[in-house]
């Protein structure tokens, strides 16, 4: 907010002297043993570059520098980010989104797209998943890019290195990624205290809502699990608007066992205890609890989650993590890597599980769905499949950040011009079509 404000006292020349003096400075940069560019220069130049498009923001002509600004982000900083290996580069934007350096959508949302779920009106049915904003750093200046909700997390009741780097690995050549984290993150104390300040700094209603998404520590064992699950809850749940228990990383040893039926159903019970207790001491309205999972599932699996999330107290699923699964056809070198692929090649799989989920459940849990989300067309037919909401991630490494307000306008557009009036109204269709 600070460097917006600073970039409304700066002339359209001043902004962009800063841009070509970043960008001198970075081309005779280079580190002297990988000969890639250092992360520094790197988090000098997008915040330059990206402040000049705040400067621009607040110029006389609004329409152009607006289109400037998107321009800068997803064709300059975005393609010089990918200079820094993948979690360099997703440090360094989680820095700039927290500074405020990220596009702003100022345009109001198409009300075709507000949406009533989970007992929650969002302003718009896009939302970012969890494994971005891990630790609650930047959750302003994400809703400010245009974003109905954002999921924080996965955060365990105990900070975590994760895995061993390297562990995160784009493959560019199927506009995908492969990560192995492993839950880092700086544990639920830290969080909350970063969500707690947050929330006494805020000055009227947030842009949208925030989930929590909260996991078990690698070392907690399978009987204890559900310990750390309401262990955190309990610290994150009053921060946010809907809480999100995470049992399908693939990265995090024996995880996925807790989505057999029996193990679900008995955590999904613990876990609407904590959330129960924390909705009370709270006075809130309506705290949704939703459970996130694979889309690595055998069928008796997905009908097993199903008949449990219609018989528990869970408000709804997220639809779905990453997969185990290399498609045929990946061509990248890092297509071998162990770990959960998200992107691209994720987006057939996981709207195939939407829609079994959907019919399993005859539309009466609510879903988020999420994997490969990348154009407006990706959202519609996710939405069409029986998902409520949708959530971006990985995609906007390659399509940048001004996707989220691209999809945002596609989608209003594939609405309307196949006659539905809201998201609702699409939610589910091609089931319906099909009878």
């Amino acid at each position: 907010m600070l460097i917006r404000q600073a970039a409304r006292r700066t002339s359209g020349n001043g902004v962009r002297r800063v841009a070509a003096n970043a960008l001198r400075r970075l081309s005779s940069s280079r580190e002297p043993e990988s000969g890639t560019t250092s992360s520094g220069n790197l988090t000098a130049l997008s915040a330059a570059l990206l402040a000049a498009g705040v400067g621009w923001d607040y110029s006389n002509d609004f329409r152009f520098t607006r289109a400037a600004y998107l321009y800068a982000s997803d064709n300059i900083v975005m393609p010089l980010m990918r200079l820094l290996d993948a979690e360099s580069a997703h440090n360094v934007s989680i820095k700039a989104t927290a500074w405020g350096l990220s596009p702003c959508d100022l345009t109001p949302n198409d009300p075709i797209l507000q949406t009533q779920v989970l007992g929650l009106t969002f302003p718009n049915a896009i939302g970012l998943a969890a494994g971005y904003d891990k630790n609650a750093e930047a959750v302003n200046g994400l809703l400010d890019m245009g974003f109905g909700f954002i999921e924080i997390g996965t955060v365990t009741p105990e900070p975590q290195p994760g895995n061993d780097k390297p562990r995160m690995f784009r493959l560019v050549e199927d506009k995908a990624v492969i990560n192995r984290c492993g839950f880092n993150n700086h544990g639920a104390v830290a969080v909350a205290e970063r969500l707690k300040a947050r929330a006494e700094a805020q000055q009227g209603p947030a842009k949208g809502f925030l989930g929590v998404n909260v996991g078990k520590n690698k070392w907690v064992a399978e009987d204890k699990a559900a310990d750390d699950y309401c262990a955190a809850i309990k610290a994150l749940a009053p921060y946010g608007d809907f809480v999100v228990v995470n049992v399908s990383s693939p990265n995090t040893p024996g995880l996925r066992l807790l989505q057999r039926r029996e193990a679900i159903a008995s955590l999904i019970e613990r876990a609407a205890d904590a959330r129960d207790q924390v909705q009370v001491q709270t006075k809130k309205a309506t705290l949704p609890l939703l459970v996130k999972i694979a889309p690595d599932l055998t069928e008796q699996e997905k009908a097993d989650i199903a008949a449990v999330a219609l018989s528990s107290r869970v408000d709804g699923l997220i639809v779905s993590n990453t997969t185990i699964a290399r498609p045929a056809g990946l061509r990248s070198n890092f297509k071998g890597e162990t770990g959960g692929l998200s992107g691209a090649p994720l987006r057939d799989a996981s709207t195939a599980i939407i829609a079994d989920m959907y019919r399993l459940t005859g539309g009466k849990v609510p879903l988020i769905g999420v994997g490969g989300v990348g154009t407006g067309q990706d959202a519609y037919d996710k939405i069409r499949a029986g998902a409520s909401l949708v959530q971006i991630y990985s995609m906007m490494v390659y399509n940048g950040a001004g996707c989220v307000q691209r999809v945002k306008k596609e989608l209003a557009a594939l609405l309307r011009k196949n006659g539905y009036a809201s998201v609702a109204e699409a939610v589910g269709a091609a089931h319906r079509e099909k009878k």
